[in-house]
């Protein structure tokens, strides 16, 4: 069995790029396969590969200055769910695009799981999603409000929009894991919102913590990894991912006409150009022939 472990921690590094080496090394050596994200304002990443390896690379991270206390959010899978380990350099951990927001600086209230049903009840309560579009389409709170978003970094420019709307009212935010919300409140920290709250732990630890005869949520969470989505209790839910526009697909659009697996599927069969199907077609190719020799192929 794999165990996964996803974490971050808002912690100001000077130089992150200095950090990379040792963590690269730890990684690689626990048989650790995922993404990191290391930038100024901290760490962000998921990671998969034995429970041993799982814990050395997190002894690791939390002996960075300021992660000491860094939680992680575990799942498993029957099979490893990364091709590679990727420890990269980022502006950001989350990209936002605001660079005043400072998360250490303040964030919205952190509510518990065990509460959180208490939140989407409440009538004088906005619930948002800060999620992108694609991953609103697959599962959500009920009642929540979705921005429609196509990345993270547009959050700012809806809320601009929309702020005269939600006057008066209690902002409730939730994302995956936490982290976008802690830049989100953050941000109407700063726009002069004082009541505001957000999911703590995120989806996951929702998922994680409620039963299912309990809970508000409906449908399934994706995840950025080979599970593609998980449901209540971070059981692996049903969706396959489409590996070129990266979107999470249901079983009536992969059986759709449009679908051609690892090339293209009804969400983007007019997005890309030929020269574009031709390469995702040598991809599947290369990708197959990997599997015929007992291997995997890195773009799988």
């Amino acid at each position: 069995m794999i165990t996964i472990a996803a974490f971050y921690c808002f912690a100001p590094f000077d130089d992150p790029a200095s950090l990379r080496p040792a963590l690269l090394s730890v990684a690689e050596h626990s048989q650790v396969r995922g993404s990191i994200l290391l930038a100024p304002e901290g760490v962000n990443g998921t990671i998969a590969g034995p429970a041993d390896g799982i814990d050395a690379v997190l002894t690791r991270l939390r002996a960075l200055p300021g992660c000491a206390e860094m939680e992680a959010k575990y799942s498993s899978a029957e099979a490893m769910p990364f091709g590679k380990l990727k420890v990269r350099l980022k502006r950001e951990i989350v990209t936002m695009g605001q660079p005043d927001v400072d998360p250490l600086a303040g964030v919205g209230r952190y509510v518990p799981p065990r509460d959180w049903n208490d939140v989407v009840r409440d009538p004088d309560t906005v619930v948002i999603d800060t999620r992108n579009a694609y991953e609103v389409a697959i599962g959500s709170f009920e009642g929540a409000v979705d921005p429609g978003t196509e990345a993270f970094g547009e959050f700012p420019a809806w809320w601009e929009a929309n702020r005269g709307k939600l006057q008066g009212k209690r902002i409730a935010m939730f994302c995956t894991g936490g982290i976008r919300c802690e830049k989100s409140t953050a941000y109407l920290r700063g726009q002069g919102v004082d009541d505001v709250v957000h999911l703590q732990g995120g989806i996951l630890k929702y998922l994680e913590d409620i039963p299912q005869e309990e809970s508000l949520w409906r449908g399934d969470c994706f995840v950025f990894d080979d599970r593609v989505s998980v449901g209540h209790g971070l059981t692996v839910g049903e969706h396959v991912l489409c590996h070129a526009c990266r979107r999470p697909l249901t079983e009536a659009q992969v059986t759709a006409p449009e679908y051609e697996a690892g090339v293209q599927c009804p969400l983007c069969v007019d997005t890309y150009a030929p020269e574009d199907r031709a390469r995702f077609r040598e991809r599947v190719k290369q990708i197959e022939l990997a599997r015929a020799r007992g291997t995997r192929h890195l773009g799988s």
